[in-house]
């Protein structure tokens, strides 16, 4: 009769899926929801992309910078001291996986390229060096009042 069908190996997810058709829309800029580990569910904004993959990552992957705890509501009553208390926001910089990433229709215009460089993430003095910087220039970002869509939690 007809040969059975073979099956490829691999854990039957598409192989395939994470090099040319997914990766067009992972830019610099756009934010991300992060679906595994730590910071699942967080917002991330990627930095740098690296679709090739490198030697010790052989698979297409991004550096992303994002909120690990977003700024809590302000209103107008309360005081000078409290807003800046809660306006307050962690950061933390990552190397993740596209597979892990879930792209949005939003993106945040903001420049990080300058602090967050790809020899950060090796080292951990300098890698909490440049989340600083990050929520630095976040919290300016915040303080504009745009992109409320990014600082505001996910629900889910």
């Amino acid at each position: 009769g007809p040969p059975a069908q073979v099956r490829q190996g691999g854990s039957g997810r598409n192989q395939s899926r994470n090099t040319s058709a997914m990766v067009k829309f992972l830019k610099n800029n756009k934010v991300v929801i992060l679906l595994t580990g730590r910071y699942a569910g967080k917002k991330a904004v990627i930095v740098r992309n690296y679709d090739e993959g490198t030697n010790s990552r052989p698979y297409g992957h991004a550096l992303v910078v994002g909120l690990a705890k977003y700024p809590r509501k302000v209103t107008k009553r309360s005081s000078e001291k409290t807003r800046e208390k809660r306006m307050k926001m962690k950061t933390f910089v990552k190397l993740v996986n596209y597979n892990h990433l879930m792209p949005t229709r939003y993106s945040l215009d903001v420049d990080l390229k300058a602090s967050i460089t790809p020899d950060v993430v090796e080292n951990a003095t300098k890698r909490k060096g440049a989340s600083i910087e990050a929520r630095k220039v976040f919290e300016e970002k915040f303080k504009t009042g745009k992109s409320k869509w990014f600082f505001s939690k996910l629900r889910f």
